[in-house]
């Protein structure tokens, strides 16, 4: 500890005795742990939604819900901002914006939500769930409004009316300008480059059709007249809403203007054969402007052997699949479009069945002389009611009688179907009878269905082989199912489930057999349940189907919990452990196997039907480790894992409070106070003591210490103080627990130096600017030139003498301020501005205190602003200060109180020279009232060189009195 002690000494330097006693002190309570009493630590989840992407403005409505407004295709980037102890998980969730919308998108588990090229659709509700275990979830919600302006689009209507009693028609014209955007648009109607207005003659009218207020104006102009008839453009306004511009659609109006007309070169029905060779004619026949001639195809898009010329579409080699409706489009956006429509049949026929139809008079199923009997016989075609049906008998066709029918279209079958229905049946009506199906006059092949009808011509029989009822298989395996049917003919077997109206396996919610069996490729547990075959009604009798059932058993390995635990008890205690079976078939533990580390251990004596227990007597070193819990069903093994140690837990680092850091300028130290409970202490022996292992990130050097500890409790807070810490740099710091045991699991963070600002501890929080990321401060985009970060080692040799400080408040060369050079080709009136980071409102009172410096004969003014962010942002100016001020810095306390989220901004005016150079320097942000007694200026620094004595203050804010109020609040 001497080196260290000597070290703070040597950084005392001149301060004085009072300074070399805190510094003692500092150093002795830093190696003390302090505690907090108590339960109160742990703290339910709270949260906060904050933005930092691209937004345009962030606004309260009138419900003073948070609204979030952003440009479409800009990033969205909403960050939740937790406190509660432990640290809570985040869980972004999102709504769109009307309640009857059903929930979207998937959650998102992370603080920041970041969504590039953000879309329409993906506006709503967002909400942040925090959730830590302690009390209710923390939820917050934020709406994103999505801005965007479409083209607009502008169509033209012409009625022309008879008037009564005269011999003229009126002629009236429609302009309808039509856009979709959000906010709703504004719209405005010119004629060349004059603005129309509602009623500005007798024969304008401006108005909103109904239920498209918003998105649709239309312009009439009554009783067209000769000066009517000019340019129109409607021009479409979002109010430059996320700096989205104006769009605008020009239509010239002439006395020739008219909508588009179609005369097509084919029959609105064309049936072709396959392999043709087409073309489809599409001629415009009238239309001003001229009119777009577009093809398209209904379903699907166009054939990829198609190609279309202006009105003309030619399709080669056409195929079945090109089947369908072809729509020829003409659009000039005057009247409606023109539509023609062919429906294109490309013949073709497939799936010739029969059936057999009983005597369905007499109820009967089967077929027996002196009923009667009907055979039917089906094609799928195209066009079908274009096929012909032929019926043989024997191979000769089939002679017409009175008792000998043939029909068509069958109520109870498909439609065009033919039938021959044989009346009162006889012995001499036995035989072969052939259906042909045809396309008269087309080149497709004929198909033809044979049935024979015979005294052995018997209904079907259905029923499962002997012990085929119940098929038992292990999961990825083949599995069959099989019915046997009886019967002449032998019709397809149609499979479904039965006790799940889930699909087949195959997609489908039935699949067909010609043998009566069901294969089934590598089964998986989901396919366990019932099957139900059943005869299909075609290509056999059409009667009541016969059905019969096959259950199918997949037996699958055990599902057992816990997959893996963590068990902690105390050294010397018991421990029973148990792996439990959830699911498996069969549902039965046939063997369970222990190990310990790896090693076999005995069995235990009696096993339970759905789980396995281990007891360990003693928790110790020895006994410590790995178990594993190997559960067989006889199909296959799973494993329970269990983790038995006296470790105790890791710590849990609090997060609550910002960061109380200490900061020496002079010598580029800080000091951290780490804070952390202990999770579940009682789980184990008793802690010990810490050790604390300190690394800075740049190095790979590790300093280790031990912090004691006495009685730990759950909800204990413990701080400890890590001083010497150099700035800017970070550190990992690990901490781990020990017990009697031995070290227990470690948790780490990383602490990285930051210029703490609006923090609410009474503390040093004062920006320096010692870091490129200069506290969160940004630059104006919308001024005319930015503040400098720099010091005395940056800063330009050449800068203009007599004017800027030669280095920040602390006289050092290595200290940086903010800096605005007045220099060329800055002129008079040019601003710059920093604008700080968003706070949200925490106290009533605010008081803004900076250092400034400001000489030069032709200095401007330095002035400090506050943006409110309420429903739009509001900047109010709350302090200035011009003119040459002396070669010294001097500290300013400005008292601000604002109505919500805020934002300071120091704004720089170049005057009316180049010696006009303005600097800042130590901006802090307190809660509070400023001090009551300023001494106008209320702390002035002479700088070296200057001439002037430096004036000291009286303060009480050494490091002492820091940790004193860490100790002791």
């Amino acid at each position: 500890m001497l080196p260290e002690l000597f070290w703070l000494f040597f950084f005392a330097g001149d301060e004085g005795s009072a300074l070399k006693m805190d510094m003692i002190c500092f150093l002795f309570l830093s190696l003390v742990p302090v505690y907090s009493r108590g339960q109160g630590v742990y703290a339910p989840a709270q949260a906060q939604i904050i933005h930092a992407g691209q937004a345009c403005v962030v606004k309260e409505d009138n419900i003073s819900e948070r609204v979030y407004t952003i440009r479409e295709g800009d990033t969205l980037v909403l960050q939740c901002l937790v406190t509660g102890h432990p640290r809570p998980q985040v869980r972004w969730t999102k709504t769109a914006g009307s309640a009857s919308d059903k929930f979207q998108e998937t959650s998102v588990l992370n603080e920041t939500l970041r969504i590039e090229k953000i879309q329409r659709l993906q506006g709503g509700r967002y909400y942040c769930k925090a959730e830590n275990g302690v009390g209710v979830p923390a939820i917050k919600s934020i709406r994103v409004d999505v801005q965007y302006l479409d083209e607009p689009v502008l169509t033209v209507h012409q009625t022309i009316s008879d008037v009564r009693g005269s011999f003229y028609q009126e002629k009236t014209v429609f302009l309808r300008c039509t856009v979709n955007s959000n906010p709703p648009a504004r719209f405005i109607w010119k004629r060349g480059a004059e603005t129309l207005s509602h009623s500005q003659d007798n024969g304008v009218d401006i108005y909103e059709p109904l239920y498209t207020q918003g998105e649709t104006k239309v312009l009439k102009l009554k009783n067209l007249r000769p000066q009517d008839y000019a340019s129109y453009t409607c021009q479409v306004s979002v109010r430059n809403v996320c700096s989205i511009p104006d769009k605008s659609i020009t239509f010239q109006l002439t006395n020739t203007t008219a909508p588009p007309a179609l005369k097509l070169s084919v029959n609105e029905t064309l049936v072709v054969n396959p392999g043709d060779n087409i073309t489809m004619q599409c001629s415009l026949m009238g239309g001003d402007p001229q009119p777009e001639v577009l093809w398209s195809h209904s379903p699907g898009p166009m054939p990829p052997n198609s190609l279309v010329q202006g009105g003309n579409l030619t399709i080669w080699r056409i195929r079945v699949e090109d089947s369908g409706y072809y729509n020829c489009t003409a659009i000039n956006n005057v009247g409606n479009p023109a539509k023609k429509i062919v429906n294109l049949l490309v013949r073709s026929m497939k799936n010739a069945t029969f059936q057999i139809t009983p005597d369905v008079i007499k109820e009967s199923e089967t077929i027996q002389l002196g009923q009667d009997l009907k055979l039917s016989c089906h094609v799928d075609a195209v066009p079908q009611e274009k096929v012909v049906y032929s019926w043989y008998k024997n191979g000769k066709p089939a002679r017409f009688s009175d008792r000998l029918l043939i029909t068509r279209n069958d109520p109870e079958l498909p439609p065009v179907t033919c039938s021959l229905e044989i009346i009162d049946l006889r012995f001499s009506d036995y035989g072969t009878y052939l259906c042909v199906a045809t396309f008269q006059g087309a080149p497709i092949p004929d198909l033809s269905v044979e049935v024979n009808i015979s005294s052995e011509t018997v209904p079907p029989t259905i029923s499962v082989p002997k012990g085929q009822s119940t098929i038992t298989v292990r999961e990825g395996s083949r599995a069959e199912l099989q019915c046997e049917v009886r019967g002449k003919p032998k019709p397809p077997i149609i499979w479904s489930r039965v006790d799940k109206e889930t699909p087949m396996p195959s997609g489908t919610m039935t699949m067909e057999t010609y043998d009566g069996k069901l294969h089934l490729e590598s089964v998986s547990r989901e396919m366990s349940g019932t099957y139900r075959c059943q005869t299909a009604r075609y290509n056999g009798f059409n009667i009541r189907p016969r059905e019969a059932l096959v259950q199918l058993n997949v037996q699958f390995p055990p599902v057992v919990e816990p997959a893996f635990q963590d068990v902690r008890q105390g050294m010397g205690h018991s421990v029973t452990l148990r792996c439990t079976m959830l699911k498996g078939s069969p549902m039965k533990v046939a063997t369970s196997v222990w190990r310990f580390n790896g090693s076999l251990l005995a069995q235990p004596l009696a096993e339970q039907q759905d789980y396995s227990e281990l007891k360990v007597d003693s928790v110790s070193r020895e006994t410590s480790g790995s178990y594993e819990c190997s559960i067989s069903n006889d199909v296959g093994v799973s494993t329970c894992l269990f983790q038995v140690s006296a470790k105790a837990y890791s710590p849990e680092f609090y997060y609550d409070t910002p960061n109380p850091t200490l900061s020496q300028k002079q010598s580029k130290n800080y000091s951290y106070v780490l804070q952390w409970t202990q999770k579940e202490p009682d789980a184990v022996d008793p802690i010990l003591k810490y050790r604390l292992e300190v690394r800075q990130l740049s190095q790979r050097n590790t300093i280790q210490t031990f912090i004691p500890v006495k009685k730990m409790e759950k909800g204990l807070l413990l701080e400890h103080i890590l001083p010497n810490l150099k700035v800017p740099q970070s550190y990992e710091v690990r901490l781990t627990p020990i017990t009697s045991f031995g070290a227990g699991d470690m948790a780490a963070r990383i602490i990285r130096y930051m210029e703490p600002i609006n923090y609410p501890n009474p503390t040093d929080n004062t920006c320096r600017f010692e870091d490129e990321k200069i506290c969160g401060f940004m630059q104006d985009k919308m001024d005319n030139f930015d503040w400098t970060r720099q010091n005395a080692l940056t800063q330009n040799p050449k800068r203009t003498v007599n004017t800027g400080p030669p280095t920040d408040i602390s006289g050092t060369p290595e200290g940086y301020y903010m800096f605005i050079e007045a220099s060329r080709p800055r002129v008079t009136g040019d601003k710059a501005r920093l604008i700080s980071p968003l706070y949200n409102i925490t106290a009533k009172y605010y008081c803004v205190s900076f250092y400034y410096h400001m000489y030069g004969k032709h200095i401007g003014s330095l002035n400090l602003l506050v943006r409110v962010r309420n429903k739009r942002a509001i900047d109010t100016q709350v302090w200035s200060l011009s003119g040459n001020r002396g070669n010294m810095w001097q500290q300013a306390h400005v008292p601000i109180n604002p109505p919500g989220p805020f934002q300071i901004i120091f704004e720089g005016v170049r005057g009316t020279s180049y010696e006009g150079d303005i600097a800042i320097d130590d901006v802090t942000l307190k809660k509070g009232d400023c001090p009551r007694k300023p001494i106008g200026p209320n702390k002035a620094v002479a700088l070296p060189g200057s001439g002037v004595p430096a004036l000291h203050s009286p303060c009480l804010c050494g490091p002492l009195t820091f940790f004193l109020y860490v100790l002791l609040r």
